[in-house]
């Protein structure tokens, strides 16, 4: 076999589908906007009510500073098991642009009140004036279901609206 990546079916979207919705986290990169550098960080994550992935974030962290210099950033969804090769078990690599939605925005209250339903210890702090929503429009993903198991997928394949 020349190229491992296999056509994608229903098993694979589905596969998908539910790594996405049953995320509580995931990575970010995201490209430092004085080095040009990746940047790796962990936040928390769930989907708005379309379906795309959500997240809260502080102004004073590096990554809200990188995803306003450019919008541009890649998310991984997918925990190891508790046994076996982390590389064995799936996971969904999304590449998306960031979409900052601050508490001026008129879809903010109403997505405020989502993510507190998804994540009610954010009560905690959603409200301090630095943090704000950001939705992630994808554009691409790429799903790695296990060994020899990888697919190419659009935002239709999720379920998702296109990108803006």
């Amino acid at each position: 076999m020349t190229d491992p990546i296999r056509p994608t079916d229903d098993e694979a979207r589905s596969l998908a589908r539910a790594l996405l919705d049953d995320a509580d986290h995931c990575a970010l990169g995201v490209l430092e906007p004085e080095s040009g550098a990746p940047m790796v960080t962990r936040i928390a994550l769930t989907c708005d009510p379309e379906g795309r992935p959500l997240t809260l974030v502080s102004s004073l962290s590096a990554h809200s500073k990188a995803m306003a210099a450019s919008s541009i950033v890649s998310l991984l969804v997918g925990d190891p098991g508790e046994k076996g090769d982390a590389l064995t078990h799936p996971r969904l690599t999304l590449q998306a642009r960031a979409e900052e939605i601050h508490r001026d925005a008129p879809q903010f209250p109403a997505l405020r009140d989502h993510y507190l339903l998804q994540k009610p210890k954010s009560k905690l702090f959603i409200d301090f004036g630095d943090f704000y929503l950001v939705r992630f429009h994808v554009t691409r993903a790429f799903l790695n279901g296990g060994f020899g198991r990888a697919f190419h997928l659009t935002p239709a394949d999720l379920k998702l609206p296109e990108a803006l």
